[in-house]
């Protein structure tokens, strides 16, 4: 007790000292000496103790803060100043913590397919996602359980499923824009439209009727309240007493009850024909015989919901922007709906979609220019030597992979900031090159050790994102609709430039287009 008091007149006294107005001048000076101690020891830092092993460091001046200003305002040119001054791989610090970014096709191949005992995907998006999704799924279990559960969703990826997909997209699509001026046309907020639709078809395809139909201003709300839980500052400060991270915690545990709901009603009235992703979790196990309870379908669920909408609705927002700035595209697009179907008042079909090349080939440009996510990160869990250098990676280290940075590169892409669909007519895609697949648990996947591929939004290896196909099928119908429905242009602004202080690169708000609906 005598400790405690002594402590809070301790603490009294100072305040008392703070707050004397004859102090001030002494507490300025004393502030500002520590500052510029604390500069001096941050230089001292970088240079006294730099491990020699280490790949080079870029050199930074704020304490703690490190580069992440430099890197938040434009990761490319981050990236390409610091690649010619350190070469492929380099490390710089960012709130606290360090990131040793692997650049070129080889940095890609070392992160995506480097092994589970060196680095941890877990370790490293543990904190942001585990809030989000929910425990025990995705970054929140052993990397095999992780792996099953991939096992788990892909009967809701298969062909058949696309199949019944289609149509209901092209629906969904078609009655969203009654609410556009459908007579004259206008001026529309693209990117809050495509946020809308993207969750409207997948909740219908993927979640199932019963999650569609109660898709109104409540479930909208909670989904909202989720994704103010999916920002960068929750990688960073997970501990910290927000009002937004616990309004985040209340809606996950609403939205996981309302999966769970479904999935008892389904199970109380035998329905067993829904070809949803919802079914396919249904009386789940794993291969050890561990039961997958209907608590981890409800987290599985919100995982695929909140994981699939930013990088969806991002590039389908993207895509648009790029045929209003292209509209011969768009006239092109049309020709080879006529080709393909015959008529553009002829239903699309998925098998439909798989025969038009220059549609597929605007949204591989699209992903190619404007991936939704910056890097790939990976915290390495042992020492790990860069292949073919001297370069030891230390423990505690994030290993970054930026697809983003290689997919403008000029070394691989002709005019590599030029959007041109058909220079994928000449380049090799990433099913030519002659990869069969490999099967980490959840059956073989086309081009999962291609990671010498220029070209990967949607990563590679053992963490490639299971939902690249479902994305393909969604953002294609989409956009095969809408230009069946309008002519669209780009406003006196231009193309938006990217956002990069997001956590998926979005354009900078507001994004508007001019429409004109075709008669």
């Amino acid at each position: 007790m005598a400790v405690i008091v002594q402590l809070v007149q301790g603490i009294q006294g100072l305040a008392g000292k703070l707050l004397d107005p004859s102090n001030f001048g002494s507490i300025i000076t004393t502030t500002l000496l520590a500052l510029v101690i604390l500069l001096v020891v941050t230089q001292l830092q970088q240079v006294l103790f730099k491990d020699k092993n280490a790949p080079p460091e870029v050199h930074y001046w704020i304490p703690y803060l490190g580069s992440a200003i430099d890197f938040s305002l434009n990761p490319i040119e981050f990236y390409a100043k610091n690649r010619a001054k350190y070469g492929d791989v380099f490390t710089y610090t960012m709130v606290g913590r360090k990131f040793t970014v692997c650049l070129g096709v080889e940095g890609n191949n070392f992160v995506f397919n480097a092994k589970l005992a060196d680095v941890s995907a877990e370790e490293s998006y543990k904190p942001l996602t585990t809030p989000v999704f929910g425990k025990g799924v995705v970054y929140d279990c052993p990397n095999h359980m992780l792996m099953e559960q991939k096992r788990f969703v892909k009967w809701g990826m298969s062909n058949d499923a696309f199949r019944a997909y289609v149509p209901q997209i092209v629906e969904e699509t078609e009655d969203y824009f009654k609410r556009w001026n459908n007579e004259t046309g206008g001026r529309a907020d693209v990117f809050t439209a495509m946020a809308e639709l993207i969750i409207n078809t997948a909740s219908r395809t993927l979640m199932g009727p019963e999650i569609r139909a109660i898709m109104d201003e409540s479930v909208a709300q909670l989904y909202h309240d989720l994704d103010d839980g999916f920002q960068p500052i929750n990688m960073f400060f997970e501990w910290l007493p927000l009002p937004s991270y616990a309004r985040r915690d209340s809606a996950h545990v609403k939205m996981r009850n309302i999966f769970m709901k479904v999935i008892e009603q389904r199970r109380a009235n035998n329905e067993t024909h829904h070809t949803d992703m919802l079914q396919s979790l249904m009386n789940q196990t794993y291969k050890d015989g561990t039961p997958f309870t209907d608590k981890d379908a409800g987290h599985l669920m919100i995982a695929l919901l909140m994981a699939g909408q930013h990088t969806s609705s991002t590039s389908a927002t993207w895509g648009l922007l790029y045929l209003a700035q292209n509209p011969e595209l768009i006239e092109r697009l049309l020709e080879e709906q006529k080709d393909v179907l015959g008529s553009v008042d002829a239903p699309l079909t998925f098998d439909a979609l798989k025969n038009m090349t220059l549609l597929d080939n605007v949204v591989r440009e699209t992903l190619r220019l404007r991936p939704p996510i910056i890097m790939i990160l990976r915290k390495v869990v042992r020492p790990v030597v860069f292949p073919g250098s001297n370069y030891v990676i230390p423990k505690g280290n994030y290993v970054a992979a930026s697809p983003l940075a290689t997919q403008v590169d000029e070394q691989y892409f002709k005019d590599a900031m030029k959007f041109n669909p058909d220079r994928w007519d000449s380049l090799k895609k990433e099913e030519d090159i002659g990869d069969d697949g490999i099967d980490f648990g959840f059956g073989k996947v086309a081009g999962a050790g291609g990671a010498r591929n220029p070209s990967l939004p949607f990563g590679a290896g053992r963490h490639r994102c299971i939902g690249e196909p479902f994305a393909y099928v969604q953002i294609k119908t989409i956009l095969a609709t809408f230009v069946r429905m309008y002519d669209i242009r780009l406003t006196e602004k231009g193309l938006p430039e990217p956002d990069f202080t997001k956590m998926f690169v979005q354009p900078k708000l507001p994004v508007e287009i001019d429409y004109k609906p075709r008669k």
